[in-house]
């Protein structure tokens, strides 16, 4: 019996403080003018208020699940470095940042036989632990989207390596494949 009105009073008291908190917000004088509008009206600024609002109480994210624009940029020790290596301090400046490849496939391909190479590179760098995205966008150029920018110089060591790779094109440096070699400018 003593539980069951323990119960009965703890359930009262959680019904009194909704209510008090209801009666706190209901009141049409406390709210904020954009507040009372009807929902159809918000303005742009309105609905970034009330988002604002909505995040107020949310606990901050993981490091790992924050966008990329608000992550730490990783601590780079220059000790380490090479100065007389520039693609070595590149590689270490897009770690934890994406990235973008192009990739160029040589010996005028159709469009099916890029999709078929490239995706046959990608299953390569994937076995090698090297995550990138493939997007074809012409009949012999894909795009390689790595998220750890890092990567890309890995798989840049890899691509230039394969028969049919022409041109791998890495922060406007272009590395050619072993089976290329740059074009004669007239």
């Amino acid at each position: 019996m003593k539980n069951n009105s323990v119960t009965i009073v703890c359930a009262l008291l959680s019904l009194l403080f909704v209510a008090f908190e209801a009666k706190k917000y209901s009141d049409e004088k406390e709210k904020p003018e954009w507040a009372k509008k009807d929902v159809r009206d918000y303005t742009d600024a309105d609905l970034e208020r009330l988002f604002d609002q909505w995040e107020e109480n949310d606990e901050p994210l993981e490091e790992d699940e924050l966008p990329e624009y608000k992550r730490p940029a990783p601590k780079i020790d220059l000790s380490q470095l090479d100065p007389s290596n520039p693609e070595n301090i590149l590689k270490m400046s897009k770690k934890g940042k994406t990235l973008m490849a192009f990739v160029t496939v040589g010996g005028n391909p159709t469009r099916q036989e890029s999709e078929e190479l490239t995706a046959l590179w990608q299953t390569g760098l994937m076995n090698s632990h090297i995550i990138a995205e493939r997007f074809l966008i012409d009949d012999n150029r894909a795009i390689f989207m790595f998220k750890d920018g890092a990567q890309a110089w890995e798989a840049k060591d890899f691509l230039v390596e394969q028969e049919r790779l022409q041109e791998v094109t890495i922060e406007n440096k272009p590395y050619y494949g072993k089976n290329y070699s740059p074009k004669e400018e007239l």
